[in-house]
């Protein structure tokens, strides 16, 4: 359910401007204490969303719509990943012009092994920092914001 309407404009403003600083000053961080150099937080950010996709794949422009990178951005990284072994990409049968983004095993190991430790940051940057419930709480609030209507 993505309803709902505020009628004053100064908290609307307030509270962006609350969750835009802490998202930046959180991400700062995550990034500050990335647990691996052999990958970077971008190319992990990409892994994340192909380890979660069926048979770990995507098509390259949904790819683009989960990562916070411009189009061209994320074709490089995916075309770097692709020549460490990582993500192995593969003409979509249905769109000749598109392109299929696969997480291969070897991707799959490092990402999870990065996975476990940052984790193990987020939870000291984020989990220790609000109760249970208020992560319960934020998680929904923030999953309404993205809601598209």
């Amino acid at each position: 359910m993505c309803g709902g309407s505020v009628t004053d404009r100064a908290v609307a403003v307030a509270a962006w401007e609350s969750l835009f600083r802490a998202q930046v000053a959180i991400m700062r961080s995550l990034a500050a204490d990335f647990p691996t150099h052999q990958i970077s937080f971008n190319e992990y950010d990409v892994m994340f969303n192909l380890s979660r996709a069926p048979e770990r794949r995507l098509r390259l422009r949904d790819l683009n719509r989960h990562v916070l990178l411009t189009q061209p951005s994320v074709s490089r990284l995916v075309d770097r990943l692709a020549v460490r072994g990582y993500v192995q990409k593969h003409t979509d049968p249905t769109d000749g012009r598109g392109a299929l983004i696969e997480l291969t095993d070897a991707g799959y190991d490092l990402f999870r092994r990065v996975a476990l430790q940052h984790m193990g940051t987020i939870t000291d940057r984020i989990g220790d920092k609000l109760s249970t419930d208020e992560l319960t709480d934020l998680t929904a609030l923030c999953d309404r914001l993205r809601c598209e209507d």
